[in-house]
């Protein structure tokens, strides 16, 4: 493995989950696998789990692991070919993603959508530049349109606390206070859609109207906008907030109550509840189900560490 971008970096889901779960059983197993070979991860946002998990990982695999946290520690970077860089930018992502590549032999890379422009966020440029020009192996720590190890986690935590073979999967949109990306949904979205094709889930997407998520991410999900509808026998329900995809950035204002509850749990089949974290309580999520049998989040995020290191498993290996 070269690159994690996508769940189509990945054939056998059912595979990937099982090798996590062996990791997850014997963490230092593959401790020799890393030595004397370097991470270096670069965040040009804030980041806990995902930071911490893949240090984790990274360390259960015998690597060394520098962090640059390029928004406070880095210059500015210009990302357009043949432009005069006499403004803000200072260094072009040319010279400093291979820069990087030859200190790292691995490298992960996390962005936001600025949520301003479509075409330019999910054409994933400031992604596509960077393998292009590192010249090592990368992997995904989250980008304007998808947030692929944080989706593995989640299937890696729908396998281990399933309860029938083939459960019932809900995404289900929640409120917020300002605009957020559609990076976790779409990720979320891709990679359950194709565990449906391999028969693993039955995938059901609950939104208000005018929160339509880009088809590319959710052929053969069941799309509905009646909350209460979908979420009737589902044994897990996802929370997360999106902002518009066809409006692109903007928020619409909804007037039923879609924040999970409850009230709203009681229609499930007594379903496990997963959130990426950070969660605001009692506007995305209710805090009697945070505080429940039925939340999985601390569960999810404890999950994050053994899906980086089974992504970072694999490209080691290729290494050798």
């Amino acid at each position: 493995m070269n690159k994690f971008f996508s769940v189509a970096d990945i054939d056998d889901l059912s595979k990937v989950v099982q090798d996590a779960l062996a990791l997850k059983a014997s963490p230092y197993e593959n401790k020799a696998l890393g030595e004397n070979r370097t991470l270096g991860l670069v965040f040009l946002n804030p980041s806990l789990r995902t930071r911490m998990s893949t240090q984790k990982a990274a360390m259960n695999l015998g690597m060394n692991v520098m962090v640059m946290n390029m928004d406070k520690d880095g210059w500015a970077l210009e990302t357009q070919d043949g432009v005069v860089m006499n403004g803000t930018t200072v260094e072009h992502i040319r010279e400093a993603a291979a820069v990087m590549g030859e200190y790292c032999d691995i490298l992960g890379l996390r962005s936001f959508p600025g949520l301003k422009d479509r075409e330019t966020d999910y054409n994933e440029d400031l992604f596509n530049k960077f393998v292009k020009f590192c010249g090592v192996p990368v992997v995904s720590l989250e980008s304007a349109t998808r947030h692929p190890l944080q989706s593995l986690t989640d299937l890696i935590t729908i396998a281990e606390h399933k309860e029938v073979d083939k459960p019932k999967v809900v995404l289900a949109w929640a409120p917020h206070v300002k605009a957020l990306p559609q990076a976790v949904p779409n990720s979320f979205a891709e990679w359950m859609c194709k565990a449906q094709q391999q028969g693993l889930v039955d995938f059901t997407i609950a939104h208000p109207m005018g929160y339509d998520l880009c088809e590319d991410f959710t052929k053969g999900a069941t799309i509905s906008d009646d909350l209460s509808d979908s979420l009737k026998g589902a044994d897990f329900v996802y929370v997360k907030n999106w902002s518009s995809y066809v409006e692109y950035g903007q928020v619409h204002p909804v007037a039923q109550n879609w924040m999970m509850d409850n009230a709203k749990l009681a229609l499930t089949n007594n379903a496990k509840v997963m959130h990426c974290l950070p969660v605001r309580r009692d506007l995305e999520l209710s805090s009697e189900i945070l505080d429940g049998p039925n939340s999985l989040v601390i569960k999810e995020a404890s999950n994050r560490v053994w899906a980086a290191q089974v992504v970072l498993k694999r490209m080691l290996e290729n290494l050798k």
